[in-house]
């Protein structure tokens, strides 16, 4: 069975702008940290379904339209939106390495009692065990963004995948004494179906999203405005929200963001709350 993606000229319908995101960190082997990431802001009109994650926003206020739809990724316990009907948000944190905004943002998730799912890389877990305690005792939870950050949509080898996941896991139980939750999310937002079924038959549930924003560039940070305009603008019932850890952006106003959600008449949930 393959997963059906959307026809590329819904990317182009109307003038839409369309945003393709493929997200998170580039990091090398478990060491340094690599500030590049690959976000692109518009799709190229030869986006092509399987291999990277793609999303459409047609209208304010709506879901976007992805080039998979919820109902095929669910064969492979694979998400991007929660309920639609809903007026929910699920948040969640890729964390590549750490520059000094994490803590900030855990205070505001505290302040408003809003859990998160954070997905780190091995340079992340490896060196900053305290945040990774943190995390856990404030009810947060950590999942797998894979050790290495390869294009794991190219490991054809089942031990390799496993290898990328398990050695997360490891370093997790040795910080915090508890088995992983197995939640993970594809490098780069890249995905085959051949990639998807790996993770499900190794207890995993995959997790895309249905709003991001560029948020990525440490020297080349959005401002409040440009990040509320699409944060607000773009937010929708039942949105996966991916955010960077690194960003400072993120730091600053994410209390204020979740005020705003909340005045909006947005709760927050976990991603073991999708129905």
């Amino acid at each position: 069975m393959k997963i059906k993606l959307k026809n590329t000229h819904l990317l182009k319908q109307g003038g839409k702008v369309v945003l393709l995101f493929a997200a998170a960190f580039l990091v090398g082997h478990g060491v340094g940290k690599t500030q590049e990431h690959f976000f692109p802001e518009t799709a190229a009109t030869s986006a092509s379904g399987e291999g990277n994650w793609g999303l459409s926003f047609q209208e304010e206020g709506k879901a976007p339209i992805a080039n998979a739809t919820a109902e095929d990724l669910k064969k492979f316990d694979a998400y991007y939106i929660g309920d639609s009907d809903e007026k929910v948000l699920y948040l969640t944190f890729d964390a590549g390495y750490e520059n000094g905004n994490t803590a900030l943002i855990l205070d505001a998730l505290k302040k408003h009692n809003a859990p998160a799912t954070f997905f780190v890389v091995g340079n992340f877990i490896s060196s900053e065990p305290d945040l990774v305690k943190r995390m856990t005792e404030e009810g947060h939870t950590v999942g797998n963004h894979t050790y290495h950050h390869p294009d794991m949509s190219q490991m054809a080898s089942k031990e390799d995948f496993q290898k990328e996941l398990g050695d997360v896991e490891t370093k997790y139980k040795e910080i915090t004494g508890q088995e992983m939750t197995k939640y993970y999310r594809p490098p780069q937002g890249k995905y085959s179906e051949t990639n998807l079924e790996m993770a499900k038959e190794l207890g995993y549930r995959t997790y895309f999203w249905s709003l991001a924003y560029v948020d990525w560039y440490q020297d080349n940070q959005p401002t409040k405005e440009e990040a509320f305009e699409k944060l607000l603008g773009r937010v929708h019932p039942g949105a996966i929200v991916l955010l960077h850890s690194t960003s400072k952006t993120n730091a600053e106003i994410l209390d204020e963001l979740l005020t705003k959600w909340e005045e909006m008449g947005y709760t927050f949930k976990t991603l073991a709350e999708i129905p």
